[in-house]
């Protein structure tokens, strides 16, 4: 007869998450995730297979639990450039706050597996072009609304403003950021008019 799982996937994954969030991958062991799930090695491997299995599924369930409050900050009714500015600023905030020392979990998957793991690669590539994407879809409505001006084109602002966040994420880690992040966020919304 089988055994029944004495413990939570679903809490598990969450706190594989944080520690994969707050140490990274290479720096995370099985003893950490052991202790830190609470779980034993041999049930840790028959439910999330290897430790990259693990890192993988935590990256995924970091992706579903912020691109629903981005989607709804950027598809809220009426004028979208305030809901886009928002959203930058909070970035701006969150990469200058407290907790931005764990930076961007997916920016932070970007800087440490991507040169050298093509899974990791493919998951960073979904992500960002599905914040693209988003504030795409956003800058084609504001462009349509007529908040943007004449001639700006909303894949490119789109981009830039995606690299932009991104970048405050990195930059946000380093002691004296603040206020290259804040200034930074505040130029490129210029751009939106």
């Amino acid at each position: 007869m089988a055994r029944t799982k004495e413990f939570d996937p679903d809490a598990a994954l969450q706190a594989a998450l944080e520690l994969f969030w707050r140490r990274g991958y290479e720096a995370t062991s099985m003893a950490d995730l052991v202790e830190g799930l609470g779980i034993g090695r041999a049930s840790l491997y028959a439910t999330f297979g290897s430790k990259h299995q693990l890192y993988l599924r935590a990256l995924e369930r970091y992706g579903e639990q912020t691109d629903p409050v981005l989607l709804a900050e950027l598809s809220q009714p009426g004028p979208v450039l305030p809901a886009v500015r928002a959203v930058v600023r909070r970035y701006a905030a969150e990469s200058t706050g407290s907790g931005r020392e764990r930076g961007c979990f997916v920016v932070n998957t970007a800087v440490e597996l991507v040169p050298h793991d093509s899974s990791a690669a493919r998951r960073v590539e979904a992500s960002l072009g599905h914040l693209e994407a988003l504030l795409t879809a956003a800058l084609v409505r504001a462009a349509a609304q007529g908040e943007l001006p004449e001639g700006r084109d909303p894949r490119a602002l789109a981009r830039t403003l995606m690299v932009l966040m991104q970048g405050m994420r990195v930059m946000g880690k380093v002691a004296d950021g603040p206020a290259r992040v804040r200034d930074a966020a505040e130029q490129a919304l210029v751009l939106l008019g």
